[in-house]
């Protein structure tokens, strides 16, 4: 499994996912916060549906263990880029659990991302011949 497959993965989760990614991330430790966490997200299948999350943070707590937070967030933005607005994925970068510095860095990612993709032409002459 590729990073690419991993972040693609983890984009499909939407805001959940990385907070949870987060939440695993920070808590180096301690499963606590993750427990209550995932508790509350098991939703209407309780602890068991909690479970399930936590079993799948913890596989991708072992595939990403050797990619950079950074890395993955901007990989996981990058990807959500393609079918959301910008003005959300802004909006939700704002609301993370991270550090101003980090909030910078993902915004200034994702605006240059805007910029480099947006293609200008040039203006073209028609000519209109009426027969």
């Amino acid at each position: 499994m590729n990073t690419d497959d991993i972040i693609k993965k983890v984009a499909g989760l939407g805001l959940p996912g990385i907070i949870l990614l987060v939440l695993a991330i920070s808590s180096a430790g301690s499963n606590a916060a993750i427990v209550a966490a995932l508790t509350s997200a098991g939703g209407p299948f309780g602890i068991i549906g909690g479970l399930g999350l936590l079993g799948l943070t913890g596989l991708l707590g072992d595939s990403l263990s050797g990619i950079g937070l950074e890395a993955i967030l901007k990989g996981v933005y990058s990807e959500r880029k393609k079918t959301d607005s910008l003005r959300l994925l802004l909006k939700e970068i704002q609301d993370l659990p991270i550090s101003d510095e980090l909030k910078i860095k993902l915004k200034d990612h994702l605006n240059a991302d805007t910029t480099n993709s947006e293609s200008v032409e040039e203006p073209r002459t028609v000519e209109i011949v009426e027969e």
